[in-house]
């Protein structure tokens, strides 16, 4: 499925129960659709938008996240504040100037309570959602902050920055409790791997760099093969695998420990995927590049054909690996060009929750 959204999109986020994705665009719009869970591969179905807002007027929008259990709807822009939205009105629920120093950049949810935002000059901060207030700031990095993901289990949020380094936030000192030494280049996304035993890090040329959780000075790991384009997106699929989405617009299959590209499972088009991002049930992959499309692919199809090559990588996932030769197979390609997408909206009523009480 695929929705032209007409201008370039930086972030998407699906609702976490119903079948909304939202995007925020390049012209300082939002737009929420509603697709449709029982289409297939090749469904012609066309997508309905059921929510336009022009949420940032000078600047653009640079993140979305679905908050207060898909009731509103979070966005940030580089004019530094930052939006809630109610998903089935579309009116403004509140707007919070100059909640950063700098443009803001990138937004994640922490908890149901909590989302957090970094921006262009490294500063990260951590806001609640009931109280409408900043709870921890961190001058974690010298240049933009490029992803962020959460560890639940220690209450430390990690994040990535386009001076090079990982950084690890404890929220209970409220301290920047580690970062790592300078990389060679940008570090532009993040995700927890092997129960939470593992880092992987995307950056600028392409090379995925491995911490050990407790070892974040230096890396342990790095996997070359899918150089010289830049990973932008990482999402994790399970303890041992993530999806990639790049900079000549493939988004891959790759093992972590052993450290292999398992296949190619879509090309997006020829340019660099922003963004990547489950459906509330991962019935979808969403992707997003810089050719103004917002594509759905089905999961079930894209990992077809990929089940024995993840049986013989899970046999032995257990210890670190040295070998970085890739095992590229490469079937068929899904293009992904016949694609189209529907969409719709909830409620928000929630008197004590974030923005609330504007």
């Amino acid at each position: 499925m695929e929705i032209n959204l007409g201008r370039l999109a930086f972030d998407l986020d699906f609702h976490p129960s119903t079948e909304l994705v939202g995007a925020g665009l390049i012209n300082g719009d939002l737009h929420v659709y509603r697709y449709s869970s029982d289409a297939d591969a090749n469904s012609l179905q066309v997508p309905q938008r059921v929510l336009e807002v022009h949420a940032h007027s000078t600047e653009s929008c640079r993140a979305v996240r679905f908050i207060e259990g898909g009731r509103a709807i979070v966005t940030c822009s580089p004019d530094r504040s930052i939006l809630a939205t109610d998903v089935e009105t579309g009116s403004a629920i509140a707007r919070l100037e100059d909640a950063h120093g700098d443009a803001i950049n990138r937004l994640i949810n922490v908890s149901e309570t909590t989302i957090a935002s970094g921006d262009d000059q490294g500063c990260i901060k951590v806001w609640d959602t009931r109280q409408r207030s900043c709870c921890n700031t961190f001058p974690a990095h010298q240049d933009y902050v490029s992803d962020m993901t959460f560890s639940s289990d220690s209450m430390k949020l990690l994040a990535t920055s386009g001076d090079g380094t990982l950084s690890v936030c404890n929220l209970r000192r409220n301290t920047v409790q580690a970062q790592s030494e300078f990389s060679e280049d940008e570090l532009l996304s993040v995700v927890l791997m092997k129960n939470g035993q593992k880092v992987v890090c995307g950056s600028q040329t392409g090379t995925l760099l491995l911490y050990s959780w407790g070892c974040f000075k230096d890396c342990s790991d790095r996997f070359v093969d899918l150089s010289p384009n830049s990973v932008d997106a990482l999402l994790k699929l399970d303890e041992d695998r993530i999806i990639t989405g790049s900079e000549n617009g493939l988004i891959s299959l790759v093992g972590i420990l052993p450290n292999r590209i398992i296949q190619p499972i879509a090309e997006h088009s020829e340019y660099p995927v922003e963004r990547l991002a489950f459906s509330h049930n991962r019935k979808f992959l969403g992707s997003i590049a810089h050719d103004q499309m917002l594509k759905l692919w089905d999961l079930d199809d894209l990992l077809e054909g990929s089940g024995k090559t993840i049986t013989s990588q899970a046999a032995t996932a257990d210890s670190d690996s040295d070998e970085m030769d890739a095992e590229i197979n490469s079937p068929k390609i899904n293009k992904g060009t016949k694609r189209k997408s529907a969409s719709k909206g909830t409620d928000f009523s929630s008197s004590d929750s974030f923005f609330a009480d504007l």
